[in-house]
């Protein structure tokens, strides 16, 4: 996969004070998004907006289109036409998003969604947080196929992370999420953008080779595999259907089989080239907490307080939630007595931890139904309780 320096166009140099949310449109100029397409949805609206004013410095294009379904639609048309391309909602405008999430995902479409989530379900709380989505990602259109999704913790990361997001997206023509958060949105905090040759970007897997010879899905020693502009003059198909490696579609149990076994071992086998997360004291812990996003920022403080208080705790923060880090939790599971998982939702996450740790420690996890964060002490009473 050949990497380039970043299009200085795109990137504003220098030390900012952003919120999270225009640190993912800089992030995406940054990597090169030259197409926005979205529909104004709280507590997201303020990176299309960033986006709508920095695009004509760029030559980008921006569009509001009269809805999310649309929205995504157009994502994967300008993809195929040759750019690389980004949106921005939340969680009602992410369900009706999910028809089309399958179909680039069956498409091996390469681009890159921002999820600033709330607190639902259906309207919920507009401008209040939650994690309540990080299930619908992986599971929320139908079928079999995997994806890519990464979870910052500050508008750094928004910045940091949406650069991988794209990269990841073209190394493995795959649908890349940033799993972000209202916090984490609207936070603002300090965000270095480095220059543009500092900043490195994967360059789309284009064909050169015959044009009359040219099959979109056609695997390359990497199971990824290469593609063309739609109107440069290949002959080729794409489809929704499950199809041959020309894109013609196929309709039996063995095409069926080829198909989604390289939709999900393109991830996969992948899986730790794509997999970040961070450590502290897991060699000694008896606890662990496991965490991600605004929530890994709130765990910090219950874990300073149980240190304290002369308890073995370490911290694991999820950096890649998708594909989920099952190899490190299992030999964790062997050495400690617990996991805590603390999370904005009703339990969501936690059941991944307990699937991996298959019963060789205990697991709680700590709910929080959304609209704000956790309290810190919530948290430190589950260690203790861990613990006995």
């Amino acid at each position: 996969m050949k990497k380039v320096k970043a299009d200085p166009k795109g990137v504003l140099t220098g030390a900012h004070f952003l919120d999270g949310d225009y640190a993912l449109a800089e992030g995406a100029l940054a990597a090169g998004c030259r197409f926005f397409a979205g529909y104004p949805i709280t507590p997201s609206t303020e990176t299309a907006e960033r986006f709508a004013e920095r695009i004509p410095t760029v030559g980008g294009v921006f569009i509001q289109m009269e809805d999310e379904i649309a929205s995504i639609a157009a994502l994967i048309g300008a993809a195929w036409g040759g750019k690389k391309v980004m949106t921005v909602t939340s969680g009602p405008g992410f369900s009706l998003m999910m028809e089309n999430i399958g179909l680039a995902c069956m498409m091996e479409t390469p681009l890159v969604i921002a999820n600033v989530q709330r607190g639902g379900p259906s309207t919920g709380l507009p401008t209040l947080t939650g994690q309540q989505d990080m299930m619908q990602v992986k599971w929320g259109s139908h079928g079999d196929y995997e994806i890519i999704a990464l979870s910052p913790d500050s508008p750094q990361e928004c910045f940091d992370l949406t650069i991988d997001a794209f990269n990841l997206s073209e190394m493995f023509r795959v649908p890349v999420f940033v799993m972000t958060d209202e916090c984490v949105g609207h936070m603002h905090e300090k965000v270095v953008i480095p220059p543009a040759e500092e900043i490195e970007v994967v360059e789309r897997k284009w064909y050169t080779g015959p044009k009359g010879e040219y099959s979109p899905y056609k695997n390359d020693t990497d199971m990824v595999p290469f593609i063309v502009k739609a109107g440069d003059g290949y002959r080729f198909h794409t489809t929704g259907l499950t199809h041959d490696e020309r894109g013609y579609p196929v309709i039996n149990a063995e095409a069926q089989e080829i198909c989604v076994t390289h939709l999900k071992e393109k991830i996969a086998k992948n899986a730790d080239k794509i997999i970040r997360f961070e450590e502290a004291d897991t060699d000694t812990a008896d606890v662990i907490v496991i965490s991600y996003g605004i929530t890994s920022r709130v765990a910090v403080k219950a874990v300073q307080a149980a240190k304290k208080a002369g308890l073995k705790v370490g911290t694991m923060r999820l950096i890649t939630v998708w594909p989920f880090p099952e190899k490190r939790i299992k030999e964790l599971a062997k050495k400690v007595k617990a996991f805590v998982v603390p999370e904005i939702n009703y339990g969501q996450i936690v059941l991944e931890v307990e699937r991996c740790v298959a019963g060789q420690a205990k697991v709680m996890g700590v709910r929080h139904c959304g609209g704000w964060v956790h309290d810190p002490d919530d948290i430190l009473e589950t260690i203790k309780e861990a613990i006995k």
